[in-house]
């Protein structure tokens, strides 16, 4: 039999209640994440009807993942324009698609911090038992969510990369080294915060078992 809790006093009753100063902030990332669903659709409608051979839709595919067709150069070697996109081709078609790709991946990413960072500093949302409680969320704590926002950073920043190198001719070779950097230092980031992690659990073992 579980004894009662027993009432907090004024002053640290007002600063764990200040926990709930949070509820806006992820209220706000519900709303972020509205917004990717809408950008999800829209772009998918873009394709479709770029698909069926729409060139408005065709032209603002091509204009949001920045891509460039054939260049036209003149007998100096300048680039004085660029060849005309008429239909949707192999290299858009995949642009698009890991875009909306990254779009799912970042709203994954969403749902971790808005869940697990509710779940682990706001309050408990009694999901024990629902059918529909993430496998995570059962062991979610300030250092397991750390490593998995890293995890799921690292896949975003591979798709970002992806993206980058299948329209490499569009970007010069100083965008395409630090971007490949940066994905390396993520990748560094979240082997090291994994590390760190299971270094502080392992010696929290040792203490327990003593």
């Amino acid at each position: 039999m579980s004894t009662p809790s027993r009432p907090l006093r004024p002053l640290p009753n007002v600063i764990f209640s200040s926990r709930w100063l949070q509820l806006p902030l992820y209220l706000g990332l519900i709303l972020a994440q509205a917004v990717y669903v809408f950008q999800f659709w829209t772009e998918l409608v873009h394709l479709i009807e770029a698909a069926f051979g729409n060139q408005e839709a065709l032209g603002m595919l091509v204009k949001s993942i920045g891509y460039k067709a054939t260049a036209i150069k003149d007998a100096s070697g300048l680039v004085i324009g660029y060849e005309p996109i008429a239909k949707l081709n192999e290299t858009i078609l995949m642009l698009v698609v890991l875009g909306l790709i990254d779009v799912v991946m970042i709203s994954n990413l969403l749902i971790m911090v808005i869940v697990g960072g509710y779940e682990t500093f706001v309050s408990r949302m009694g999901l024990d038992g629902h059918p529909d409680q993430p496998e995570w969320l059962s062991h979610v704590n300030a250092s397991v969510l750390k490593v998995k926002l890293a995890t799921a950073i690292i896949g975003i920043s591979s798709i970002h990369l992806l993206k980058t190198f299948i329209n490499a001719d569009n970007y010069s070779e100083k965008t395409l080294m630090w971007q490949t950097l940066i994905h390396i230092a993520f990748l560094f980031s979240a082997i090291a915060i994994a590390y760190t992690d299971k270094l502080l659990n392992s010696s929290h073992g040792k203490e327990s078992a003593h």
